[in-house]
């Protein structure tokens, strides 16, 4: 049988894309976390999912200037050569103030092809 548990992997030996993708964001830039998406990628946060290259692109821009706050990345997991989950530790002027939320990746070609946040 095959393990499918994901297993810890250091940041650095994260794909290529899922690093561009968390700089970029972390960053606000929004062209360039839009250039590691699939254009008919998903992204789901907060329970709604944004489809297609203009959707992302509307969530990248609304998130970017919603709220204040820091996000620290505090693990990173692969699960399989397409799959990877990230662990980011929030604090800010959100609701709650502090949240530890999971970004699970699907890669297909080279880019993401889902991003699904979630705490």
């Amino acid at each position: 049988m095959h393990d499918t548990r994901p297993r810890d992997v250091p940041p650095d030996a994260l794909p290529d894309v899922i690093t561009r993708y968390l700089k970029a964001h972390h960053a606000h830039d929004t062209a360039t976390a839009m250039g590691t998406f699939r254009t008919d990628a998903t992204v789901t946060d907060d329970g709604r999912t944004h489809q297609g290259a203009l959707a992302i692109e509307a969530w990248l821009n609304r998130s970017a200037t919603e709220y204040t706050y820091t996000n620290e990345l505090s693990g990173a997991q692969e699960v399989d050569a397409h799959h990877y989950v990230t662990t980011h530790h929030l604090e800010g002027n959100f609701p709650g103030g502090v949240v530890d939320l999971h970004y699970r990746f699907a890669l297909r070609g080279g880019l993401i092809e889902s991003l699904v946040i979630e705490a």
